[in-house]
C-alpha cells in the first residue's frame, strides 16, 4: 500500500513538474531569441557577449541558441521547446508567435519616412556637432570625476553600459564602455513607456484620441471595465489584474516571451478593482494602449509610419528603432532601440515642456499632464514617467522626472536644474545606484 501511494505521488509530481516546465520553458527560449536578436541585428553586439551577460541568468543560461546571420534569424531550444525570433526592416526583430513568419513578414510595413540626414556638421541638439565650450555653471573635474565612478563596474555602479549627462542643452559628458560607442543602439526596456506617451500626446494634438473618454472595447461592455480610459492605462490605475514579477512565469514574462498580440492578452485581463482606485505597474497596460493606439488610424501604413514621422526625425532620433509584436503593434511597453544621444534628445523634448528647437511639437500642457502624480501611486509615478514626488530619490529635487527601464536605464530630467541623465545598462536590483550617481551629478554643478 505504502509503495502504491509513493508511487503515485512520484507520478503526480512529474506529470505536475512536466506541466510546468511546458508552461515555462517557452518563455526561456522566447527570452533568449528575442533579446538575442534584437542584440545582434539592432545593437551590433555579438553572440558571445550577449551569451556571457545579459542571457547569463536563471534558467535563461541553459537556453541554446543557433544565428542565422543570411537570413537575420535566431532559433533558441530547451529540451523538447524552441522559439524562433526574425527580423523585419526598420522594425527590429519579433517573436513568430500565433502568426506564421509569412504573415508578419508581409504584413504593410512599409512607408517607413526616410531617415533626415544629421551629418557630423550639423549642430547638437539635431546633429552632432559639439559646441567648443562648455556651459557656465559646470564643475567639469568633478563631473568628470562622477561619469568615471558611474563607469566603474563596481558597487554602487555595476554593470553600466554608458552614462551621459546633458546640462543647459549641452553634452558635458559622455561615456562608454570599451565595448561600446556612440553609434551603439541600446535598448530601451520600460523607457519605452514613456515614448508611448509621447505618441498617444501626439495623435491626441491630432484630435484622433480623447485621453479621458472610455474605451469602446467590445468585450469590455458587459463588466465595470467599460470605464476604463486610456488615462487609466497611462497611469497604470486600470483595475485590469496583473502580475509585473520577472522572476519566472507571471502576466509580464508570458506576454513578452509568448504572446503574439500583446495587447489583446492584456485586454482579456478580469478586473480586480474600479477604475482610478488602485495603482498597480503594468506593462499590459502600456501594450493596450498601444492597440488602442493602433486602431485610431484608417490606414496601417500611416500607423507605421508614425513614430518616425512625427517624433524620431522631428528630434533628428536617426537610430530610434521601435519594435513590433508578432500582430505588428508595437511593444510599447519594452522594445524601443536608440543610442544615447537619441535618448538624450528625447529627454530634452521633455525638459524644455514639450518644444523643440522653439516649436511646440507636443500638446500645450502635455508635460504637466504627465508629471500628474497617478492616484495610488503615492507621488512616484505619472502618465508613463516616474516621479520624485516621493522622495524616492532623496538627494535630487522632487521635481525630477524619469523614464525608468529593467536592469538599470534611465533618462532623468530635472527642470530646476537644467539637467538631463542617462544612464544604460545591465544592473540586477541594488547593483546601480541612481541617486548617487545623480547626487554626484547635481554637485558637479556651480
Amino acid at each position: 500500500m505504502k509503495k502504491r501511494i509513493l508511487l503515485t505521488l512520484l507520478v503526480v509530481i512529474l506529470l505536475a513538474a512536466g506541466y510546468f516546465l511546458n508552461l515555462l520553458l517557452p518563455v526561456a527560449t522566447g527570452y533568449a531569441a528575442k533579446n538575442l536578436a534584437s542584440g545582434i541585428f539592432l545593437s551590433g553586439r555579438s553572440q558571445e557577449a550577449l551569451e556571457a551577460e545579459d542571457l547569463n541568468f536563471s534558467i535563461i543560461a541553459y537556453t541554446n541558441s543557433t544565428v542565422d546571420f543570411e537570413n537575420r534569424e535566431v532559433v533558441s531550444r530547451l529540451l523538447w521547446c524552441k522559439s524562433k525570433a526574425i527580423y523585419v526592416d526598420g522594425y527590429g526583430c519579433t517573436l513568430v508567435e500565433d502568426f506564421s513568419e509569412e504573415e508578419i513578414k508581409n504584413r504593410s510595413y512599409k512607408a517607413l519616412e526616410p531617415l533626415p540626414a544629421r551629418p557630423d556638421t550639423l549642430p547638437w541638439p539635431i546633429g552632432d556637432l559639439m559646441p567648443d565650450s562648455l556651459p557656465e555653471g559646470l564643475k567639469p573635474d568633478r563631473m568628470n570625476q562622477v561619469v568615471e565612478q558611474a563607469m566603474s563596474d563596481s558597487l554602487p555602479f555595476k554593470g553600466s553600459f554608458a552614462v551621459m549627462v546633458v546640462y543647459k542643452g549641452q553634452v558635458v559628458a559622455e561615456a562608454y564602455r570599451d565595448d561600446f560607442s556612440a553609434n551603439t543602439r541600446f535598448l530601451s526596456w520600460s523607457m519605452a513607456k514613456s515614448m508611448t506617451n509621447t505618441l498617444v500626446g501626439l495623435r491626441v494634438k491630432d484630435g484622433a484620441l480623447a485621453i479621458h473618454q472610455p474605451l469602446p472595447v467590445e468585450a469590455w461592455q458587459a463588466d465595470g471595465r467599460k470605464a476604463i480610459t486610456l488615462n487609466n492605462l497611462l497611469q497604470m490605475n486600470s483595475g485590469l489584474a496583473w502580475n509585473e514579477g520577472y522572476g519566472g512565469l507571471s502576466d509580464v514574462t508570458v506576454m513578452l516571451h509568448k504572446v503574439g498580440d500583446m495587447g489583446l492578452y492584456a485586454q482579456e485581463k478580469a478586473y480586480e478593482f474600479q477604475a482610478d482606485s488602485v495603482w498597480e505597474y503594468s506593462s499590459g497596460s502600456t501594450n493596450l494602449v498601444c492597440r488602442e493606439f493602433r486602431k485610431s488610424f484608417s490606414r496601417e501604413e500611416d500607423y507605421f509610419a508614425f513614430p518616425r514621422q512625427r517624433l524620431f526625425n522631428p528630434l533628428g532620433m536617426t537610430s530610434a528603432v521601435f519594435e513590433v509584436d508578432a500582430s505588428g503593434t508595437f511593444v510599447g511597453s519594452s522594445y524601443v532601440y536608440a543610442t544615447m544621444r537619441d535618448y538624450a534628445r528625447f529627454g530634452l523634448l521633455y525638459l524644455n515642456d514639450g518644444k523643440w528647437l522653439g516649436q511646440q511639437l507636443l500638446p500645450e500642457g502635455w508635460v504637466d499632464y504627465t508629471t500628474d502624480v497617478a492616484k495610488g501611486s503615492g507621488g512616484r509615478y505619472g502618465s508613463s514617467f516616474w516621479l520624485n514626488q516621493s522622495g524616492e530619490f532623496p538627494d535630487a529635487p522632487r521635481d525630477l522626472f524619469l523614464c525608468r527601464g529593467h536592469d538599470g536605464q534611465f533618462i532623468c530630467m530635472i527642470p530646476s536644474k537644467e539637467l538631463v541623465v542617462i544612464r544604460t545598462g545591465y544592473s540586477k536590483k541594488g547593483e546601480f545606484d541612481l541617486n548617487q550617481l545623480l547626487k554626484g551629478v547635481l554637485e558637479s554643478l556651480e
